[in-house]
């Protein structure tokens, strides 16, 4: 079959193919994008393009992939090949309309894009690996990674990768002791692995020491002594020299402690269609040598020849160099360590002092790099009982009334002991030593657990008005005493009585400052002297809701009535004060408190003319700079106490911006605002009474104004000038009046927008650019450089710049070459220099005439006086 008999015959094979589908693919003659699966069979039609235009018999398709894409001569664009995504994920065809070979319309374009469909399974970068682990290696931390890769599309879930573990060997306790991170393929140990990972047996050898064939057979004979067997022909021996050249020279190929299969899979291995690749690791246990012996615990006080052992490191690396430092860096560490890892203690401690340090132990190789993790070491400080316990103060005293039944409480005695907390060491007892007066039985118990004293029985106060206890406080090695005085006080069955029921009416000027005493009441109580049942406190119970007077008081009796708000007439005029007074103690059961315990007192205001008073003590507003002239800023608002008229004025506008209404407040603007002149002022409101303006309360008020774009970046300077033979960029540097945002960074531009052939210019900061020369010219020269240069915001205007480009001296500047001069002048220079030459020549003219006319009136006058002498 021909290929033009192929391309008459596709539209038959096709609607056989595809049938009813194909009806769906057609479309208009015009820019068209596809979406096609990678591996779709063949033939494949994408799209049959439908011409309207009249006398169309072909089609000529060109660009990309032409030799896997068709196009039929109805119009249909069909894949002769299928399309592989990770070849090419998308190709650009321009079709044109033919009629008998002439383009009657288009081109058109069409974008193919090829879906990627998962046909690439993942793989590994490698089949196998290798890699070591110490034992007790954290859980969590990567020892290795394994790489795998997938060819479909990234951006999509075919290759999104999943890491799983399929199977370890050997696992004899059935517990994974490895895990892999689903995400990276990073293998880690798992809780049971940092636990359970053992390396092989060998031999341990200390900082510097020899690791030879006869260093270990020295230490097989420490072990194993035997006589007169060479070391070859032991078979004890020969097994320990094997097995250690064996853990030295371990290969994880040949010999590995453990096995693992890793699987990979696309589709986040969420998928039963999931593709998958596999890849070994081979894994050696070695041994980990570096193990925190931690905590440590030592007793305080701890008798012994210092420094002591208390603990010993050993790093993976023999020759490694040891430090140690205190974590929490504080003045006392009384700790070292030697070459060998050994760690000492230097001192006694004290568990009062601190009760735990943190040691950090660093350990480097020879070339100071890390040999193995920094390791911190708790060390605590065992408690021993080296404290006695101490009351908490000299003498406890508490009270108690009398006739209280038994059982009451007293009080609780407290203690301490300065040895640790919960222990056996700091546990107390109290018992009381002895009772004076003594009584019989005793008056008092304490809880030998918590000091909690009871009395044993009510108490007279005519019988004994104090008691003295003696209390052993005791932990298991020491004891003190503490002192307990108990008073027993008078049953409150007395009230207070005031002096006077009635205090009368007290006047007062409002003006009257806060703190201002009004009176002095006076009660008193019948009650025992200096107990809380004669102890009185005043308090206003009634007049005084806003709580402007109070009542202050020694206790004894003497309460002084003050004013604690300041006073108002307008607000009230007259207090009515109830007083009460009242015990600090309760009364005893059944007594109340009567009318001799209350007093009252009158308070009359009298009326003072005061200033008027504004409504808000701060005066404040911000303002856009570009407000218009008339615009109100702020109403003031003020009143007078008693109602009179008020008016406004306003002082201290230096600008004269401002005006304020007298008879409302209302401060307007009368000029136009300038942040750039003043960004913010101050003036001063006045409100004065307006028959007595001597009454008159100030207020400052603060304006502060907001920047708006009102200034473009100016040139700070619009000339300069570059040396040919050192072609240094000049700086341009720009400055705008406005702030952020409408300010700075500018950015610079030629002002046609477009890069030139003899310049460039470039941004160095946010308020400068670099102008640099790229071409020289022939001569010297002056360029005149239209730059725009813009703000922040976008406003900017073209500026001219200007550049002279020249030959320099020695010392940088430009100069100009000497060139003949032709002495030859035109007519008007000409008829210039001969108007001055005879005008010249006038003035000298007549000076000359003027002098030989003196001269002559000087010799007339002499030959008179020779004529007629004076006798």
């Amino acid at each position: 079959m021909t290929p033009m008999m192929h391309l008459w015959l596709l539209p038959l094979l096709l609607s056989i193919a595809f049938g009813k589908d194909l009806e769906e693919k057609k479309g208009p003659f015009e820019n068209t994008q596809l979406d096609v699966a990678e591996g779709t069979p063949v033939p494949y039609a994408m799209h049959q393009f439908q011409v309207t235009h009249l006398g169309v018999n072909n089609f000529r398709l060109s660009g990309e992939g032409t030799e896997d894409i068709r196009i039929s001569q109805d119009g249909w664009l069909y894949l002769e090949k299928p399309l592989d995504w990770s070849q090419e994920d998308h190709y650009m065809l321009m079709v044109e309309a033919l009629a008998d070979e002439e383009v009657v319309d288009g081109p058109i374009y069409v974008t193919i894009n090829v879906v990627d469909v998962n046909n690439n399974a993942p793989y590994f970068n490698q089949s196998t690996y290798t890699a070591v682990v110490r034992e007790n290696s954290p859980t969590g931390t990567p020892f290795a990674r394994m790489f795998a890769f997938d060819r479909d599309d990234p951006e999509t879930p075919n290759a999104h990768l999943s890491y799983s573990l399929v199977s370890q060997i050997p696992n004899n306790h059935q517990v994974p002791l490895f895990q892999v991170d689903p995400h990276t393929g990073e293998i880690s140990t798992t809780e049971a692995g940092e636990k359970m990972l053992k390396a092989r047996e060998g031999i341990h050898y200390g900082r510097g020491e020899d690791r030879s064939i006869d260093a270990l057979r020295t230490k097989f004979d420490d072990y194993c002594q035997v006589q007169n067997i060479p070391y070859e022909e032991n078979p004890f021996f020969t097994c320990v020299e094997k097995a250690e050249l064996r853990r030295r020279n371990v290969d994880p190929l040949e010999d590995p402690d453990f096995t693992l299969s890793v699987r990979v899979q696309d589709l986040g291995g969420a998928s039963e269609t999931a593709l998958s690749g596999n890849a070994i690791m081979h894994i050696v246990v070695q041994q980990n040598l570096w193990v925190n012996p931690g905590p440590i615990t030592i007793k305080e006080h701890l008798k012994e020849s210092y420094p002591k052992v208390i603990a010993k490191v050993q790093s993976n690396e023999p020759n490694a160099i040891y430090t140690l430092v205190q974590k929490e860096r504080e003045l006392k560490f009384p700790f070292q360590i030697t070459e060998d890892g050994e760690i000492h203690l230097t001192e006694e401690l004290d568990r009062e002092d601190k009760d735990m340090y943190i040691l950090v132990v660093f350990a480097v190789d020879e070339n100071e790099q890390q040999a193995d993790p920094p390791m911190e070491i708790q060390v605590l400080v065992d408690d021993v009982n080296d404290n006695a316990p101490v009351c908490e103060n000299m003498e406890t005293e508490f009270e108690v009334q009398e006739d209280e039944p038994e059982g009451s409480l007293i009080g609780l005695l407290l203690a301490h002991d300065d040895d640790q907390a919960g222990t056996i060491n700091s546990f107390l007892t109290y018992t009381i030593l002895s009772q004076i007066p003594a009584t019989s039985p005793n008056a008092f118990s304490i809880d030998a657990a918590s000091g909690r004293i009871q009395a044993l029985r009510p108490l007279q106060r005519k019988n004994h008005h104090v008691y003295n206890l003696n209390v052993r406080v005791n932990d298991p090695a020491y004891s003190t005493e503490c002192k307990v005085v108990i008073k027993v006080i008078d049953v409150n069955n007395e009230t207070p009585q005031f002096e006077k029921t009635n205090y009368g009416t007290q006047s007062l000027s409002e003006d009257i400052p806060v703190g201002h005493t009004v009176l002095s009441i006076k009660a008193t109580d019948a009650d025992d002297p200096n107990s809380g049942s004669s102890l009185i406190e005043f308090h206003i119970t009634a007049g005084d809701d806003e709580g402007v007077f109070s009542v202050q008081t020694d206790g004894h009796g003497v309460g002084h009535v003050v004013v604690s708000k300041p006073l108002d007439f307008e607000s009230s005029a007259t207090y009515k004060l109830q007083i009460d007074a009242r015990n600090t103690e309760p009364l005893m059961k059944g007594l109340e408190y009567g009318s001799e315990s209350t007093t009252s007192i009158t308070v009359s205001l009298t009326d003072v003319d005061e200033a008027p008073e504004f409504s808000q003590d701060i005066l404040d507003v911000t303002v856009p700079e570009n407000t218009t002239k008339g615009s109100v800023l702020l109403t003031v608002e003020a009143k007078d106490p008693e109602g009179k008229e008020i008016r406004f004025t306003l002082d201290g506008d230096s600008q004269g911006w401002l005006e304020i209404d007298a008879a409302t407040g209302e401060i307007k603007t009368k000029g136009k605002l300038d942040r750039e002149t003043l960004e913010s002022f101050e003036v001063t409101v006045t409100a004065f009474e307006k028959e007595n303006p001597e009454k008159s309360s100030e207020r400052v008020l603060s304006v502060r104004l907001l920047d708006v774009n009102d200034n473009f970046p100016k040139l700070t300077e619009k000339q300069s000038f570059i040396c040919v033979k050192n072609a240094k960029p000049v700086i341009i540097k720009a400055e705008d009046t406005d702030s952020a945002p409408f300010s700075q960074p500018f950015t610079f531009a030629f002002a046609h927008g477009k890069k030139s052939p003899n310049w460039e210019l470039k941004s160095v900061d946010g308020s400068s650019a670099a102008l640099t020369l790229r071409k020289s010219p022939s001569e010297d020269k002056t360029f005149v450089i239209p730059i725009s240069i813009k703000d922040n915001a976008g406003l900017g205007v073209t500026q001219s710049f200007e550049v002279r480009v020249c030959n320099c001296t020695e010392l940088g500047y430009c100069y100009m070459a000497p060139v003949e001069r032709n002495l030859s002048y035109g007519m008007g220079p000409t008829i210039g220099i001969l108007a001055g030459v005879l005008g010249f020549c006038l003035i000298v003219f007549v000076i000359v005439i003027k002098h030989i006319n003196k001269g002559n009136k000087r010799n007339l006058n002499e030959d008179e006086e020779e004529k007629n002498p004076i006798n």
